[in-house]
């Protein structure tokens, strides 16, 4: 996917998620035990915090959130992603986690009844949120040196391996031509050297601090079906008509399977970015 949607269209298309909540967070990509410690470290977590955390999802960051905090408010728009997000919280027991509540609400539309929060944290849901809106509702409902940490994934490439956009950009444009979303991934040492600060088309201001950014390179491997399960779960991919989105997997999924070993990799870099509040 190639830049920021308007936030408009990037809130509608976030819901799209809802409608496969179970498929995503099978198929969607966890983040390393390292990165939570960083941001243990460097947003100051610890067992006296409370985070907020926008857009939860099926709650993958969550559980390890309330394994560092007191207590974790989890804000997410999708029904079925909160629902799925309470039974895994559920599942954790009293036993060495804070206390986590799910509320169901977008950020822009959350009330917050006065609570602020030592962090707020958004893992791969900080660009679904209204640009106009995001950095100054963070900023409102931290309280003073808190601290914003945005996660998120870089798909990369290494030179040499096969990648799956590389194997399959004709079937792509055969199925879906002139999508502007498609392209070649940055190549691991672009991708590190093009995603300065925020890695966002904005910024916010004097509101926080320069960001600490942290990478964590990552690696998933699917056979064709799951490689065809994991782009079903995509906003680029579900926003496409089914009668295109679907014969254009299965053409994906079979390339796969015939070609290439039925075996392939999808390359991350998970990134960390931490900032303190200022004023």
């Amino acid at each position: 996917m190639r830049g920021e949607r308007r936030a408009m269209v990037g809130r509608e298309l976030g819901r799209v998620f809802d409608e496969v909540p179970e498929l995503y967070d099978r198929v969607r990509p966890g983040y390393p035990d390292e990165l939570f410690a960083d941001l243990a470290a460097v947003g100051g977590i610890d067992g006296r915090s409370s985070v907020l955390e926008v857009g939860c999802g099926t709650g993958q960051a969550t559980v390890p959130l309330a394994a560092l905090a007191s207590a974790v408010t989890a804000v997410e728009p999708g029904p079925g992603m909160a629902a799925l997000a309470r039974r895994r919280v559920a599942a954790l027991g009293n036993v060495g986690v804070g206390k986590v509540d799910v509320e169901l609400a977008t950020f822009e539309d959350w009330d917050d009844r006065g609570r602020r929060f030592d962090a707020l944290v958004a893992a791969t849901s900080w660009h679904w949120v209204d640009p106009a809106v995001r950095w100054r509702r963070a900023h409102e409902v931290l309280r003073p040196d808190g601290r914003l940490a945005v996660l998120g994934h870089v798909v990369v490439r290494r030179p040499g391996e096969p990648e799956a956009y590389a194997e399959t950009a004709d079937l792509h444009e055969r199925f879906a031509p002139g999508n502007p979303g498609w392209g070649h991934p940055p190549l691991e040492d672009e991708a590190r050297a093009g995603a300065d600060g925020w890695g966002l088309p904005d910024g916010p201001g004097d509101l926080f601090g320069p960001p600490d950014v942290r990478w964590y390179p990552a690696v998933q491997w699917f056979d064709g079906a799951g490689f065809a399960d994991l782009l079903r779960s995509l906003s680029l991919y579900r926003e496409l008509d089914p009668d295109v989105r679907e014969p254009l997997l299965e053409a994906i999924a079979e390339r796969i399977r015939t070609e290439l070993g039925d075996r392939i990799a999808r390359r991350y870099l998970a990134v960390l970015r931490v900032a303190r509040r200022t004023g």
